[in-house]
């Protein structure tokens, strides 16, 4: 279920990253874009268990590490959104996919060729709206005054450190505006069609295994 895959990055370089994958060569084959950052930590029980539910109805599925993020050797400070799609687009053509499920913010890197879902689809700007936010509170409670708009401009030229995550200056100015799109043959999906609020929003991370069942049906149904 563990395996690795390898990218050429932009620099040309060959880089090793992980990935889980349930792969018996079966006919449908999907690239799930995961959820990032705090939210990746809240959702990774929840997207294998769907991942697990798709094995089960005979899909085959893949949930690739995104360049700096989790195992991977790749410097998170120097990845953009850009360098984020070509990723994904790379990892799409590697494993084969059909389709691709992309959960919160992942929806920002789905392969535009490829059918698929979204699900509860996060924009950049709310997405770095967030971190930045929970940097002002934390700096609030250990007794220092960082206000929004300072640290969004310090972003935009340097770069920013947001919920111990390093994000360069690329990153900020392209999440500021990025807008997730839905491409032809993709579709939404909606907290509200799986019952119950989003674990993201939950304190620790968690799981909900009606969740993961409902939507692991949703999209098996769609594929029938």
């Amino acid at each position: 279920m563990i395996a690795s895959w390898t990218i050429t990055r932009a620099d040309d370089a060959a880089g090793e990253e992980l990935l889980v994958a349930f792969d018996q060569a079966r006919p449908v084959r999907v690239l799930v874009c995961p959820a990032w950052f705090d939210e990746a930590n809240k959702l990774r029980r929840f997207t294998v268990e769907v991942m697990r539910r798709l094995d089960k109805a005979g899909i085959d599925s893949f949930l690739p590490d995104l360049p700096g993020c989790n195992d991977s050797l790749a410097p998170l400070d120097t990845q953009t959104l850009g360098s984020w799609r070509e990723a994904m687009s790379a990892a799409a053509q590697a494993f084969g996919a059909t389709h691709v499920l992309t959960v919160r913010a992942g929806a920002l890197l789905a392969p535009a060729h490829l059918p698929g879902w979204h699900y509860a689809a996060q924009s950049g700007p709310k997405t770095l709206r967030g971190m930045i936010r929970a940097r002002t509170i934390a700096a609030r409670e250990a007794g220092r005054e960082e206000k929004a708009e300072a640290l969004l401009a310090l972003g935009r030229s340097e770069g920013l450190v947001l919920g111990g995550w390093s994000l360069g200056a690329g990153m900020i100015r392209e999440l500021e505006h990025a807008e997730p799109e839905l491409a032809e043959g993709q579709s939404e999906i909606a907290q509200s069609a799986l019952g119950g609020p989003g674990l993201w929003l939950r304190a620790e991370p968690d799981e909900d295994p009606r969740q993961s069942e409902a939507l692991a049906a949703i999209i098996a149904g769609s594929v029938a």
